[in-house]
């Protein structure tokens, strides 16, 4: 049965939409919030919300593992020193989406910021 098995696909290949999360995840950890298509922002929560919990864990296992995910050294020391302490007490729900009025003018598309709370 396929229950369960929804995945966004914005109908590209499986490593370009690795490519895409991966920089999204990095812009989000570097600048705490950034504006994207909605669609794009609930595809990103998911990938930024397991990246977090890792990175409560500060150990070397923990920031090999989100190495190996974002690929970006900046990123990870940004993560491990001020995003992961933020959220030690917290049990979940790290991003938060706000939809914006505007629509992107070129193909009129619904937009949101996604940003860390």
């Amino acid at each position: 049965m396929r229950h369960s098995k929804h995945k966004y696909k914005f109908t590209m290949k499986r490593s370009q939409r690795a490519s895409m999360m991966k920089n999204l995840a990095i812009e989000l950890i570097e600048h705490r919030r950034i504006k994207s298509t909605i669609t794009k922002c609930k595809a990103l929560r998911i990938f930024v919300e397991k990246i977090v919990t890792i990175s409560r864990n500060d150990s070397v296992n923990a920031r090999r593992l989100v190495y190996s995910k974002l690929n970006n050294k900046n990123a990870v020391q940004v993560l491990f020193k001020d995003v992961g302490p933020k959220y030690i007490d917290r049990p979940g729900g790290y991003t938060s989406i706000t939809r914006i009025s505007d629509t992107r003018t070129g193909d009129g598309a619904e937009m949101a910021i996604i940003s860390l709370v």
